[in-house]
């Protein structure tokens, strides 16, 4: 064995466990987000984060929402203020801000902020192939740090380009056709995000089934982490 090999396999012994560790953090962190139907995500760690509140069935008092954009299953103010307190603060798109009361910040794609001490990025989230959700809307979804792992809800999007210069740990893709990704294309988004965990989200609600889920799963076994939440 020359130095040459042993240099190598000292590399892959020293870096190994660092990356295992990695890819566990982001494995633990994801029984810390709850899947309530469609986009909608309750993520705890230092701050309780909601994405997209829609159809809440019990009140809860989030300390930051996001909102993608201004289609009603995503900013709803009705299901918003079951779970809006006094300090909460909603992170959303220009055009819901008439729609909600309280402490609004607006982002458009590119934007970073930080709020509550959580890192919050915008970034663009759009159809390709159909004109329900299209790029000169502004539309967005966000990635957010919170317990050290960097998490993406992609808002209610199609496979763009944008998606292969994200570096995250934990991707919520949409994967019911229809007005966003099919389940095939959110595997290819998968593959160029590469996240550690992939979770689909957009189906079981208006539109999509479990079918759509477990296509997606098995679109990237053996590749990416998937893992199929059960509603709660």
């Amino acid at each position: 064995m020359n130095n040459k090999t042993l240099l190598i396999i000292l590399i892959l012994f020293l870096i190994t466990p660092f990356a295992f560790a990695e890819g566990k953090e982001a494995d633990n962190m994801v029984e810390n987000i709850h899947w309530l139907g469609h986009d909608t995500f309750k993520i705890t760690g230092e701050k309780v984060i909601y994405t997209d509140p829609f159809h809440i069935r019990k009140k809860d008092i989030a300390d930051i929402i996001l909102i993608t954009h201004g289609h009603r299953d995503h900013c709803s103010p009705e299901d918003i203020k079951k779970v809006q307190g006094p300090d909460t603060i909603i992170v959303a798109t220009p055009d819901c801000k008439e729609k909600l009361s309280g402490g609004v910040r607006t982002m458009k794609p590119g934007d970073r902020i930080t709020v509550g001490g959580v890192e919050i990025e915008a970034v663009p989230a759009y159809n390709t192939n159909k004109q329900f959700h299209t790029k000169d809307k502004g539309w967005v979804g966000y990635i957010f740090t919170i317990s050290g792992q960097r998490i993406y809800i992609a808002g209610d999007t199609d496979h763009i380009p944008e998606m292969s210069d994200l570096k995250v740990d934990i991707a919520l893709l949409p994967v019911s056709g229809t007005y966003v990704m099919t389940a095939e294309e959110a595997v290819s988004a998968a593959l160029d995000i590469k996240p550690k965990v992939a979770i689909p989200m957009h189906y079981n609600s208006i539109v999509g089934t479990e079918k759509d889920a477990e296509r997606f799963a098995e679109g990237l076994k053996g590749k990416i982490e998937v893992r199929i939440l059960k509603q709660e």
